[in-house]
């Protein structure tokens, strides 16, 4: 059950947040700018590169790689493919994950390396092997760790990673805010250096910007009804989020969300891009999990019986309402079903600020929901 209360009350938030959630997502900004200024100082700005690149390769562990490869790899387009190298192993554990490189992997190749442990064996493993076949390698990790003396003997590019006092007192987890720009800015600055995207040192501080925003509406002093955080994290309570996008970078940002919820706040979800959504999750919004399905629960004993679970569709959207859309579909199939729509659209910007929008208010409903739930 969602303690309502809590969201309105931010020293009971903050005595709640063990893992430092809120401090993350606050500070996206801040390591945006950090990361940002690491890869300058480690050298990106200055590389001259041949061409692109056959193959960008990323390995690492975690749902903070999953998600860094998923957004590379939609900005990036069709210039060259982003393949992740999904781990092997008995467990997710630093020593017993295992990555390997394809057989085809060779010089014409990329490979990244992001993470925030770096004491993987593994990596090292991977840095040389790609060493030896030839491949350009850079890594993004914390300083003095095992990976950035690798990626030294590898004659790669190591940028440190940006990191905040409290990272070294608990662990992170994997769908943290502060991790995720501080692996993925760096790498955002290298492949704009070598052509695969658009992102110059100004549009990375218009991105930490538009962080910055998001944190000032969606903090925990500010009120519900004013917070489209807490608004959506209320929301979903009791609730199968249903998540849909519409736009290409929309995408990533809906299924960052849908691990965020599982990961910190324990709640299943489905994510689908709009209009193949409609039909995959059609018979779903028409079953058992519909509100309308179940008639009778208007008289169910409050107190006694735990409330039914429904569906509650949550639409982000990375353009504004006109052309070609799915929207007004997708609205009228959940209201068909009596299942309640969330919708989040960012403010107009580059593809990667509005993007950077969506992922820190769905980050920050992500961390209340979990917050309120645990109470």
């Amino acid at each position: 059950m969602l303690d309502e209360s809590l969201l309105d009350t931010p020293e009971g938030l903050a005595e709640a947040d063990h893992r430092g959630l809120l401090r993350g997502a606050a500070e996206a900004g801040a390591r945006v700018r950090t990361a940002a200024r690491h890869a300058a100082e480690a050298g990106i700005g200055g590389l001259n590169p041949d061409g692109r690149p056959r193959a960008v390769l990323i390995a690492g562990p975690g749902a903070a790689a999953t998600h860094t490869a998923d957004l590379l790899g939609t900005l990036a387009g069709a210039g060259s493919p982003v393949v992740r190298l999904a781990p092997t192993g008995v467990a997710p554990a630093a020593g017993a994950l295992r990555w390997e490189l394809p057989g085809w992997a060779g010089s014409v190749d990329l490979l990244l390396i992001a993470t925030p442990d770096g004491t993987e064996p593994s990596l090292s493993l991977l840095a040389d092997q790609a060493y030896r076949r030839g491949c350009s390698v850079v890594a993004v990790a914390p300083p003095g760790t095992p990976l950035a003396e690798a990626v030294a003997g590898a004659h790669g590019l190591f940028v440190p990673m940006a990191t905040a006092p409290y990272d070294l007192e608990e662990p992170l987890a994997a769908s943290s805010p502060g991790v995720f720009w501080a692996l993925l800015t760096p790498l955002i600055a290298l492949l704009d250096r070598v052509g695969l995207l658009t992102a110059p040192p100004d549009a990375l501080e218009k991105v930490a910007d538009r962080l910055d925003r998001v944190a000032e509406r969606c903090g925990p002093a500010i009120a519900t009804y004013s917070n489209p955080a807490k608004t959506l994290a209320a929301e979903l309570a009791d609730a199968l989020p249903v998540v849909w996008t519409e736009g290409t970078s929309a995408g990533p940002a809906g299924r960052r969300f849908a691990a965020a919820l599982a990961e910190l706040a324990g709640v299943p979800s489905l994510v689908a891009e709009l209009p193949e959504a409609l039909a995959a999750h059609g018979a779903l919004l028409a079953g058992p999990l519909a509100a309308s399905a179940d008639p009778d629960d208007f008289f169910r004993d409050r107190v006694e019986e735990p409330p039914a679970l429904h569906a509650r569709v949550v639409l982000l959207r990375d353009r504004p309402i006109s052309g070609l859309t799915a929207a007004p579909a997708a609205r009228d199939v959940a209201l068909s079903h009596d299942t309640p729509i969330s919708e989040l659209e960012p403010e107009e910007g580059g593809e990667l600020e509005t993007l950077a929008e969506l992922i820190a208010v769905t980050d920050f409903a992500a961390v209340y929901l979990a917050l309120a739930s645990r109470a």
